[in-house]
């Protein structure tokens, strides 16, 4: 699947003033978030970081910000007709968040495979939801029906001034609180939260640099930007900016304003998502640690400068949030798996326990293979899962069961149980 251009109405871009306007519009409705220093990524990436938390918003992302400014621009018929959009995430819960409160009805066209708890959110928050379609292409053609069936005003996730204007107010309050910034770092999705901070930005600061990040999979800004028609596609965990189709607005402003996207891999957005909750005590889903990926796959970059990250959202499964935390565990080898091939007699397994916890190891899962064919038939092979302070530790540990005679291998991620 290659890139292409989001279709919507044309309309000039926003200014500073339009975007203060905005901030004027939803101050009694939005919360303005901490920005607030973090001095242990700061230490990890060797510049000065700060944090927009966006993960504070009601519905828990930025997006508040800008559906709630579009729908506040809408004429008393448009409001009696209602509104609809398109999504399987953020947006859908702001619409439907913000409709509910200004008495507007909301439509919002998911795709069949979204899964029930974003349904049931969204369908909580007084919003009618319809699923339809297997790709966001299917589940566009059933949007676009239902908004010509009963002349509904479409909701845009990002490629829309008002949605726009209402983005960059983060900016305003980001450089108000720390007008010494020289740099934000901003994810990437169909490019209206990066315009809108950019247009702020660059009006009170015009020497600080915007750089944008998007993941790896779904590089559909950056190959805009330079006329390639990259492939989009796979399994995410950064699906808040999965995005394939960019703004024809966005990318304008993206051009003019934005001084460089960096592209983030998976483990990269895992270890931003980890950093957030070990280090800040705070939830961030892929696409809100983004930025903070980015930062911290290219440390060199950012060495020394001031850097305002937007963590622009919060919604993550606590499933997926708990298999994070394993992992990142197990790349620093504090959770290692080991195969040991042992004769199957009384007494070994308990010796090598022994040793494992008189080395300081904690025995987290055992496993037995009796029926392996490459092992004997009087053997056995046990997997051991340990706990342990660091590499230098499991080393140890291995080199404390070799003293007994036994051949140790060490399993990576992809064999072992965690």
């Amino acid at each position: 699947m290659t890139t292409a251009h989001a279709d919507a109405p044309s309309a000039a871009r926003p200014d500073l003033e339009a975007i203060r306007d905005a901030a004027r519009l939803i101050n009694d409705h939005i919360v303005r978030t901490p920005f607030l220093p973090a001095p242990k990524l700061s230490q990890i990436t060797g510049a000065e970081v700060v944090v927009k938390y966006e993960n504070m918003q009601v519905t828990n992302s930025f997006k508040d910000r800008g559906a709630l400014v579009r729908m506040l621009q809408l004429s008393e018929e448009e409001r009696r007709q209602g509104v609809i959009a398109m999504s399987a995430g953020n947006h859908a819960q702001a619409v439907a968040h913000h409709a509910s409160w200004l008495g507007i009805p909301a439509t919002i066209v998911m795709p069949e495979t979204t899964p029930f708890v974003k349904v049931q959110s969204t369908q909580a928050r007084g919003a009618r939801v319809v699923l339809k379609g297997e790709t966001l292409a299917e589940t566009q053609i059933e949007c676009e029906r239902l908004q010509a069936e009963h002349d509904l005003t479409l909701i845009h996730p990002y490629n829309d001034p008002d949605v726009i204007r209402g983005q960059g107010t983060i900016a305003l309050e980001m450089l108000e609180d720390r007008p010494d910034l020289d740099t934000l770092v901003v994810p990437i999705g169909g490019g209206g939260l990066i315009s809108g901070i950019a247009i702020a930005a660059k009006a009170l600061k015009p020497d600080i640099a915007i750089i944008g990040t998007e993941t790896a999979l779904y590089p559909s800004m950056w190959g805009a930007l330079r006329g390639d028609a990259v492939a989009c596609g796979g399994n995410t965990l950064a699906e808040g900016i999965a995005v394939k189709n960019v703004g024809d607005l966005t990318l304008s402003i993206v051009r003019d304003m934005v001084d460089d996207i960096i592209l983030v891999d998976e483990p990269s957005i895992e270890r931003a998502v980890n950093a957030y909750l070990t280090h800040q005590k705070t939830m961030a889903e892929g696409a809100g640690a983004a930025g903070l990926a980015a930062v911290m796959r290219a440390p060199e970059r950012f060495a020394g400068r001031r850097i305002g990250l937007v963590l622009c959202g919060g919604n993550i499964d606590a499933r997926i949030l708990a298999s994070i935390m394993v992992r990142e565990l197990a790349r620093a080898e504090r959770i290692v798996a080991i195969r040991v091939v042992i004769h199957d007699r009384p007494g070994v397994l308990g010796e090598i326990a022994s040793v494992i916890g008189q080395l300081g190891g904690n025995i987290l899962e055992v496993s037995h293979h009796r029926l392996f064919l490459n092992i004997p038939a009087k053997g056995t092979s046990v997997d051991f899962t340990v706990e342990t302070r660091d590499a230098a530790h499991a080393a140890e540990i291995v080199t404390g069961i070799e003293a007994l005679g036994l051949t140790v291998d060490r399993l990576d991620a992809a064999e072992s149980h965690f």
